[in-house]
């Protein structure tokens, strides 16, 4: 029986000496916990609202400022026609739109939300706050519940199908894991079997050996691109309105962009267990929950949302909902392609510095 302790005892030094294993048993539990807990929220949270009025009244007015009042609400534009509020949701500078009928403040009926079916989760919490935020101030002047007479118009997604919102985050999580993950993983199982050493003495440049490795995950990578949009098109029915050109062109910029995290990523780790958590820790989590691909990033806390903007995925997929489901042209999604070209750049140049240190 005392050996039987003894072990024991062995076993638990050797995982509280462990720093990997600790962080897995104690730091992933609780960073999920924060996050979950504290951080992710679908809550709508100051979304950009622009209101149509064809004639402003009393009773209309009470409630554009009660919405604008409201956390969740931040009236910015108060437009004449329903037209011109669909614009600015198009271009990315409003979130909903609220039109009030010519004759609503005698009738007290005839409401139209008009809303962004990219992400058609968030569109349906826009129309529920805002319909019980007026329902509200209705039954306040009315001294009597009225009813709900708000309809709902999506742009870009009519029929509500999830898969518009989840198809361009799957291309940005999968696309960064293969290039970024499998990249670094395969360089330094090199290093960890010794192979490396004897590549790098052959004739060939250092470099061009790094590159080599890269290259069959870069054909991967455009592979897979490749299925998803045919699947997301033949089988899921997500219309391709952008430019065909326009999102190989953005995809390879973030392909390129995961090889060199994955190259920095290899300088780094000695193991692959250690270039495995770390892509899982760098990569998937934030993909997954800070991206903007399950949860709105304008709902995280502020810090959060400091974070989310150092998130490769978070350009990425933005670019592919504008390109696939808006259908919008280049100048909409300048923004996105400077920041993963300037991303790029960055982690090619730090991979590079680290890789030619090593070698010295």
């Amino acid at each position: 029986m005392k050996e039987f302790w003894s072990f024991i005892i062995k076993e638990t030094k050797h995982i509280t000496r462990d720093k990997r294993t600790m962080m897995i048993l104690f730091g992933m539990p609780i960073i999920q916990m924060l996050i979950f807990g504290f951080a992710i929220s679908t809550d709508v949270r100051n979304a950009r609202t622009v209101v149509v009025t064809s004639q402003v009244d009393h009773q209309t007015q009470r409630i554009v400022d009660a919405l604008d009042q409201s956390e969740y609400f931040n009236v910015m534009y108060q437009v004449h026609t329903p037209a011109e509020a669909e614009q600015l949701i198009r271009d990315q500078k409003a979130d909903m739109g609220v039109v009030f009928s010519y004759d609503f403040a005698s009738r007290h009926d005839g409401v139209q939300l008009i809303t962004d079916g990219t992400d058609p989760n968030m569109a349906q919490q826009y129309s529920n706050y805002a319909s019980q935020i007026m329902g509200t101030q209705l039954m306040n002047v009315m001294q009597k519940k009225v009813p709900n007479s708000v309809s709902l118009k999506m742009l870009y997604n009519p029929q509500m199908k999830s898969s518009y919102n989840f198809v361009p985050g799957i291309m940005g999580m999968l696309l960064m894991l293969i290039c970024a993950m499998m990249t670094s993983i395969s360089i330094v199982r090199e290093k960890e079997r010794g192979t490396m050493e004897v590549l790098l003495v052959s004739p060939v440049r250092p470099l061009l050996i790094i590159v080599s490795k890269a290259m069959p995950y870069l054909a991967l990578s455009f592979v897979v691109l490749l299925s998803i949009l045919l699947m997301a098109r033949y089988v899921l029915w997500v219309p391709i309105s952008g430019s065909l050109w326009l999102i190989f062109m953005v995809s390879a910029i973030y392909i390129f962009l995961g090889l060199s995290l994955g190259l920095l990523i290899s300088t780094i780790a000695e193991t692959q267990m250690a270039a495995l958590l770390m892509s899982a820790v760098m990569l998937l989590m934030p993909s997954t929950l800070l991206s903007g691909m399950m949860f709105p990033i304008e709902s995280m806390p502020r810090i959060l949302q400091w974070v989310s903007a150092l998130m490769p995925p978070r350009y990425y997929i933005s670019a592919m909902r504008k390109l696939l489901i808006m259908g919008v042209g280049i100048q909409h999604v300048v923004s996105e392609i400077v920041v993963l070209s300037g991303m790029t750049v960055l982690f090619l140049t730090a991979a590079l510095l680290k890789f030619n240190k090593r070698l010295e």
